[in-house]
């Protein structure tokens, strides 16, 4: 990520905390705005253009999408657009993550949107068929869009989760469907305040082991953090952490994998 993306999204994360009450139809809004200028050359340009003014912007903003979007997802489109990008990707990337900023915040601190889309993505990996029609390049992503809708419809998960991982579906640009999954998990955890942390063991932690674990971890990150646990007897025993990129592997199988490179070389 280049510098004037992070000046950029911390810029249009301020006009988020600064925007008042959310609601879910600013984020789908948002999300539906920021699909449309992933199609079209065009709006991107024009949006990423740095000698084009807030005020210029802000009309282009309204003349293209008129009354579809509702007040709040202008403001927050209009603030993004008028800052400087790395690229017109990371544009597309900090629309995308403004949205799913604003569901987190719709939802709520009783909904842990994170837990929901984590369980979705560990239902798309151990499911090979729904892995491919989720995430294969050949697929109408209005298809996918409507498989999601049946999957996840009908309270079965909150509102705010079926709008992200509809988003997702329906604007993959080049992804994979796990890795959109992670990344929007990690995002609205970071909404919430929390860090995830992935832990993969050989057997499930029970709840006085992760206690111990999150108060060690929280230490080191300086903030709350949350769990995505994984069951893996490949590991053989002890836990394999991961926050963001930073990997803590106490597993068994990882200190067997040294040992034989040890004895190897």
């Amino acid at each position: 990520m280049g510098s004037a993306t992070r000046e950029a999204l911390a810029s249009t994360r301020a006009s988020l905390a600064s925007s008042g009450p959310a609601d879910l139809q600013v984020a789908e809004d948002l999300l539906a705005a920021g699909r449309l200028i992933a199609g079209s050359a065009q709006l991107r340009s024009a949006l990423t253009d740095n000698e084009a003014d807030e005020a210029q912007k802000r009309q282009l903003i309204t003349s293209v999408f008129g009354s579809r979007l509702v007040p709040g997802a202008v403001s927050l489109l209009t603030a993004a657009a008028s800052n400087r990008w790395s690229s017109q990707g990371d544009f597309l990337d900090g629309i995308e993550e403004i949205g799913f900023r604003v569901a987190a915040d719709a939802a709520g601190e009783s909904v842990e949107l994170d837990a929901e889309l984590y369980a979705f993505e560990r239902t798309v990996a151990s499911d090979s068929e729904l892995e491919l029609a989720l995430g294969s390049k050949l697929g109408a992503d209005e298809a996918k869009a409507k498989l999601v809708e049946r999957l996840l419809g009908s309270g079965s998960v909150h509102p705010a989760t079926l709008a992200v991982v509809r988003h997702l579906v329906l604007s993959p640009r080049g992804r994979r469907i796990g890795a959109m999954l992670r990344g929007a998990a990690s995002v609205v955890a970071d909404q919430r305040g929390f860090a995830v942390a992935t832990v993969t063991s050989a057997v499930a932690l029970n709840d006085a082991q992760l206690a111990r674990l999150e108060q060690g971890l929280a230490a080191q990150a300086g903030r709350r953090i949350r769990f995505d646990t994984i069951v893996d007897p490949a590991v053989l025993g002890g836990v394999r952490v991961q926050i963001g990129d930073d990997v803590i592997d106490g597993s068994v199988a990882s200190r067997l994998s040294s040992l034989r490179q040890k004895l190897a070389g």
